[in-house]
């Protein structure tokens, strides 16, 4: 190779690492300034700057890995620079995190780490901006990882605030999610759920039955028999070239829609309802196991952007869904006794799904539990009166909170027990599941739980009631 064209190769990787740290710089100033989802965004900026493979993946893995590790990020660098993050400016201290994530947690070169960062700062803040950011992360450089993690952990108050640095978690989620895990008998997982949440989700995908078959190549999924996985390469080629049949979906998100639709055989004819559909990977499902068994299935979702995500997710199903946009309370009140089957997949807090949205976990507050949970147990109690005699309402969170999940069932249960019972959802879920799962079964309880740390899914909450 001629030395000049190992100077233009060189520089062609520059480029595209460049880029490639612009894309992950810009997705997490949206994410923290205008509260935008990096899932969202981060397809749409790479497409946009035409980066390669190797450069897509580095941006992904330097937004996603500086999200998770943002709380831990945060406190090192208040520490390296003497000064609470609140009190550095906001696009300065996200170049900050990202700079902190390259010299903490990858192999990229210190000084590629150091002067790529300081150039974002001087870009978007001026050079003043841009001396400070050199020093912070110049004396971050200088020590290890470990001295640095070491350090900051000596200055927790508590063992939960410890842990909380540790693993990058706010205290209130890491005391929820222990507190769920107690209520299982298996409080001493906290740890490895923790690091679960900070590990990279494997992108599994589904194949609507009926409709769309997984490549030959394809590994099966361990759990749901709609689910499969492809080595490697943009799952987008994959959606496309199936037109929609074939699509990203969590294995838990495929199982609790499974268990509603297989719990028991269907007559012909049944009609269901997904109250809560946005952004209509369920809804999607859903409506291939409809269509494969004669039931019909209908679709609400009270956001208009998330309703066309909607309509987008299920445009791949012969016939359509017809899809609302109503207050999901008042579209099932508005038809009593109706439906055989209905998914009430909540909105919530979303915890158990702080793998693919890092960012959740600092978004979310305590104060937003209250709020969320009345409007779960609404959009429960309002399902149960859309059902007919004998149907039965999946409710769904994403979120192992207790508060959410076993909290939200045994308010609408004390409400309205004499109108429903409870189903076996643990049952439910085994008999749709390709293998055994390994599902906690409390003294009395009839829910299921599933958990990233120990099925490799999304924190999936599931119950089964079913009116008299």
């Amino acid at each position: 190779m001629s030395r000049n064209r190992a100077r233009n190769e060189t520089h062609g990787r520059s480029r595209g690492e460049g880029t490639a740290r612009r894309v992950a710089y810009e997705t997490l100033r949206s994410v923290n300034d205008s509260d935008a989802y990096a899932n969202l965004l981060l397809p749409v900026a790479i497409a946009r700057a035409g980066l390669d493979a190797k450069d897509a993946a580095l941006a992904t893995e330097l937004t996603y890995g500086t999200l998770r590790r943002q709380g831990t990020y945060d406190a090192i660098i208040a520490a390296a620079s003497d000064r609470p993050v609140e009190r550095i400016d906001p696009e300065v201290r996200d170049a900050l995190r990202l700079g902190c994530h390259q010299l903490l947690s990858t192999r990229i070169a210190s000084h590629a780490a150091v002067n790529e960062s300081v150039a974002l700062v001087r870009a978007a803040a001026g050079a003043g901006a841009a001396g400070f950011a050199n020093a912070v992360l110049r004396r971050i450089a200088r020590e290890t990882p470990g001295a640095w993690y070491e350090r900051i952990e000596r200055r927790a108050r508590s063992e939960d605030e410890r842990l909380g640095l540790a693993f990058s978690h706010p205290v209130w989620i890491l005391r929820a999610l222990r507190r769920a895990l107690t209520a299982e008998g298996r409080g001493d997982e906290l740890e490895d759920l923790l690091r679960a949440d900070n590990a990279a989700p494997r992108v599994t995908m589904a194949a609507l039955p009926g409709l769309g078959e997984p490549p030959a190549a394809a590994t099966p999924g361990h759990y749901a028999p709609t689910a499969f996985r492809v080595g490697g390469g943009d799952p987008e080629v994959l959606i496309r070239a199936s037109d929609g049949r074939l699509r990203v979906q969590d294995e838990g998100s495929q199982l609790v829609a499974l268990a509603l639709s297989r719990f028991a055989p269907v007559s012909a004819g049944e009609r269901w309802l997904d109250l809560c559909a946005g952004p209509g990977g369920k809804t999607a499902l859903l409506a291939a196991e409809a269509r494969r068994v004669g039931a019909t299935l209908e679709a609400n979702e009270i956001a208009p952007a998330r309703a066309g995500l909607v309509r987008n997710a299920v445009a791949g199903v012969p016939g359509g869904v017809e899809v609302s946009e109503e207050d999901g309370r008042e579209r099932a009140i508005r038809a009593p006794g109706a439906y055989d089957r209905i998914l009430v997949d909540a909105p919530c807090t979303g915890l158990g799904a702080l793998r693919r949205r890092p960012e959740a976990r600092w978004r979310k507050q305590p104060s937003d539990v209250a709020t969320l949970v009345d409007l779960q147990r609404e959009l429960l109690s309002a399902a149960i009166t859309a059902l007919k005699p004998g149907g039965v309402v999946a409710y769904v969170t994403c979120s192992p909170h207790i508060a959410e999940t076993t909290g939200v069932v045994a308010e609408v249960l004390r409400e309205r027990g004499e109108e429903v019972e409870e189903l076996d959802a643990a049952t439910a879920l085994q008999s749709v599941a390709a293998h055994p799962l390994d599902l906690a079964r409390p003294e009395g309880a009839r829910h299921a739980q599933l958990w990233p740390h120990r099925h490799d899914t999304d924190a999936m909450f599931l119950a089964l009631l079913r009116r008299r």
